[in-house]
């Protein structure tokens, strides 16, 4: 894993824009929790399949409380048409500069077929309404993200109630 942020550390707070060219920043992530998963490249095989899985159970994760919010190198003008040929409902923050993805420390040196260069690290970041980190996904699942993050809230939302119900005892 690139990052050095630990689950319960606060969300970096960070300044981009979104497909629309509206700013965007940590503060106006607050008050939900929000998924917020880093690709490499709009449009690419892999990071197609992962928009998809997230589009895919976005109501589910509605339900759960979560937005989505997809960050990565791609342009402005790229995110809207990698929305309009996806059929996304969520934003995608264009990180031209890097610097959102160099604070959440995914921005790191890759290696294909020998040769290396700097990328984004695929990593998914789950922040709660207060923006501190819930949970880290460095190990995604692309076909099946969407369905990774709920398997992974129920698991966590049972641990919860069994801790609860323990507590009551």
């Amino acid at each position: 894993m690139a990052t050095t942020l630990q689950p319960g550390m606060q969300a970096p707070d960070f300044r981009s824009t979104d497909q629309e060219g509206r700013p965007v920043t940590l503060a106006d992530l607050l008050g939900q929790r929000t998924i917020l998963y880093f690709y490499p490249k709009d449009n690419s095989s892999g990071c197609t399949l992962e928009a998809r899985s997230l589009r895919d159970v976005q109501e589910e994760l509605e339900r759960c409380g979560f937005r989505v919010v997809g960050v990565s190198p791609d342009s402005e003008r790229s995110h809207r048409g990698f929305i309009e040929r996806q059929g996304l409902r969520f934003s995608l923050l264009a990180d031209t500069d890097h610097s959102v993805s160099e604070a959440f420390g995914v921005w790191a040196e890759k290696s294909m077929y020998g040769r290396k260069y700097m990328g984004v690290v695929r990593t998914t970041f789950v922040l709660d309404a207060q923006g501190r980190i819930e949970r880290i996904f460095d190990k995604v699942r692309t076909k099946d993200h969407g369905r990774q993050i709920l398997e992974t809230c129920a698991a966590d939302a049972a641990e919860e109630a069994s801790v609860a119900e323990n507590a009551d005892k």
